[in-house]
């Protein structure tokens, strides 16, 4: 049978159409939708066809129709699933840009779905009876935590800069350290926030060392503010020079200059206490002078995606009324999840148990290693043709904080013998629930920091599925 031939065979659409599970597909899924997916397979079949040595090529009309509807239903069921889909972080790395940073807790998503599955106050003053403004229902509770005279947010960190220098130094000069000229995630580049905000960049200092007197001789009559960039996503070490916020707040009172701080990752927790290197929180950044700080919603303080600022009051009003405020502000999902997220730091006890970034944080090793022994067990126990570990490991905060720092950790180590650890790695990609893993020594490694106690056994029972 040559080529040729098979291609004449190849069943029309209408045909395909007209079989009980094609029209079963259609009465689910949409006639169109379906005929789409039908004239696709087609044409991939074709393709194969004609791409085939001429030796492979045996296919009689009943087999080649079976084998197109059988594709044609795994495409549509593939293509009804949602792309968007829940994981298994087992990477260790507990801010995954990749897998989302943050995870929300329950009393946070509890807020947002009593506040969305109906109407909602959002721009409503239910006590005036009248229009009342979105960013009224965390504003208040942000300034209780980090003790700041004014609060407003929007859609990311990035964001919150833009819109500072937006309103505070339009066409007019800000001064920042050489070595705070930092490059975030997506090559989003803090001068070229500045141009697209409209300030003018006045770099001082060098790379490795900056001194007070470098920002001092910098000011001119064209000088509109001081930026400090907390560079929260990786170290500079040797011979180093820098300038604290006390003593820029200085030089910014005696030149009549406002000091700005983008902290980043945005922690209102000391860290030390579970072993991590001192972090500065929003409320030291605020006590030692700044009169404006930025920081993210998703990373450490444990959030959803958001750029917060925070500090004096005549600044945060003026990036209120800026025509940037409406094309940045928050939607209402993200409204309800900030408000309920800071609610949790009112009680810094509660916070440690419901912030789930804190919670993992927070976990010892006798848990950790605990809960790999379980896992391990429950895997030996089903026969798979491998050797299965617990191994004592390291775990990171990553989402650009804390660089270089590290926790004690445990894992669970799979040594596939029938198949290579890729193709395993890739088979735990494709589960219901994916298992994302990382891959060391030609093992699959499963670290237990990022896995809860609440999806252990969950985690479990996929992992069997798998293997």
């Amino acid at each position: 049978m040559n080529k040729n031939e098979i291609l004449r065979k190849i069943p029309r659409v209408d045909h395909l159409l007209s079989l009980k599970e094609t029209e079963k597909l259609c009465s689910e899924y949409g006639r169109e939708r379906v005929t789409e997916i039908i004239r696709k397979e087609l044409e991939d079949f074709r393709d194969k066809v004609l791409m085939a040595k001429e030796e492979t090529v045996q296919w009689e009309t009943s087999a080649i129709t079976s084998y197109v509807t059988d594709c044609i239903k795994k495409r549509v069921q593939e293509t009804s699933e949602p792309s968007f889909q829940r994981v298994f972080n087992a990477t260790g790395i507990l801010l995954h840009t990749n897998l989302g940073r943050a995870p929300l807790g329950k009393k946070q998503m509890l807020a947002v779905m009593e506040s969305m599955t109906s109407y909602s106050n959002l721009e409503y003053d239910l006590s005036k009876g009248k229009r009342g403004k979105r960013q009224a229902h965390y504003a208040e509770v942000i300034c209780q935590v980090t003790g700041a005279e004014a609060a407003v947010a929007v859609n990311n960190n990035a964001s919150a800069v833009a819109l500072i220098l937006a309103a505070m130094a339009e066409k007019k000069e800000v001064i920042v350290s050489r070595g705070e000229l930092i490059e975030i995630g997506g090559h989003f580049r803090i001068p070229e926030v500045m141009e697209q905000s409209g300030a003018v960049l006045r770099e001082t200092g060098c790379t490795n060392r900056t001194r007070i007197s470098d920002y001092e001789q910098a000011v001119n009559e064209e000088t509109a503010a001081f930026l400090k960039v907390h560079t929260s996503n990786y170290r500079i070490v040797g011979f180093t020079e820098d300038v604290s916020i006390k003593e820029l707040a200085d030089l910014g009172e005696k030149k009549r200059l406002p000091v700005i701080v983008d902290l980043g990752s945005g922690v209102l927790v000391d860290l030390e206490k579970y072993g991590l290197a001192h972090e500065p929180t929003v409320q030291e950044v605020l006590n030692q002078g700044a009169d404006v700080v930025c920081f993210s919603g998703d990373k450490l303080l444990g959030g959803p995606q958001a750029g917060i600022i925070a500090g004096k009051k005549k600044y945060i009003q003026a990036m209120e009324n800026h025509p940037l405020m409406r094309a940045l502000r928050l939607d209402k999902f993200t409204t309800a999840a900030l408000e309920a997220t800071f609610r949790e730091y009112l009680n810094e006890e509660a916070c440690w148990e419901n912030i789930p970034v804190l919670r993992m944080i927070a976990r010892t090793e006798e848990e950790l290693l605990t809960q790999a022994e379980e896992i391990a067990w429950e895997l030996d126990s089903c026969g798979y043709a491998g050797e299965i570990t617990v191994e004592k490991s390291l775990s990171a905060v990553g989402g650009g904080s804390l660089p270089g720092e590290v926790m004690p950790d445990y894992a669970v180590g799979i040594f596939p013998k029938k198949e290579t650890a890729q193709e395993l790695a890739v088979r735990l990609r494709k589960l219901p629930i994916p298992v994302i893993a990382h891959i060391s020594n030609d093992k699959v490694m499963l670290e237990m920091r990022t896995i809860s106690s609440e999806e252990k056994q969950e985690f479990a029972g996929e992992l069997r599925e798998a293997l």
